[in-house]
């Protein structure tokens, strides 16, 4: 499990509203668009992050974390875990307060490394799931 109730309740409800959401994009076909749907719900603010820059759900998208011109508090990974690892890396560099993989998004790795820089960290789990659950 990589990420006890105490850590998912923080990066929810305490970290800050501004999700960066690597991985999406204006497909309606694809899990990041519905998950992005259900944290704009609980009223956090859903950055697009993904090559093609588009604006999904009334938010500008950017082409990477590294082009956001402002502060984000959670990056949320939909990518393949082999390159999660380096999106976990930007995300502390870009000062993010946590790191969210998604369902299936593994890399221990990028959890060691995350943790090890005083960034909380949640793997192989999805907010949109988890929200629900503290109301």
């Amino acid at each position: 499990m990589y990420g006890d109730e105490a850590t998912i309740r923080r990066i929810l409800t305490e970290l800050g509203d501004t999700w960066a959401v690597v991985g999406l994009s204006s497909n309606r076909n694809r899990a990041a668009y519905g998950v992005a749907q259900v944290l704009q719900r609980f009223g956090k603010r859903v950055v697009p992050v993904h090559p093609k820059a588009e604006t999904v759900h009334g938010e500008q998208g950017y082409a990477s974390l590294a082009d956001i011109p402002f502060e984000v508090d959670v990056v949320d990974v939909f990518v393949n875990s082999e390159l999660a690892g380096a999106v976990a890396e930007e995300a502390v560099s870009k000062g993010a307060k946590a790191v969210w993989f998604q369902l299936d998004v593994v890399d221990e790795a990028a959890w060691e490394r995350t943790r090890a820089a005083g960034v909380d960290m949640v793997m192989d789990r999805c907010p949109a799931v988890e929200i629900p659950r503290l109301s």
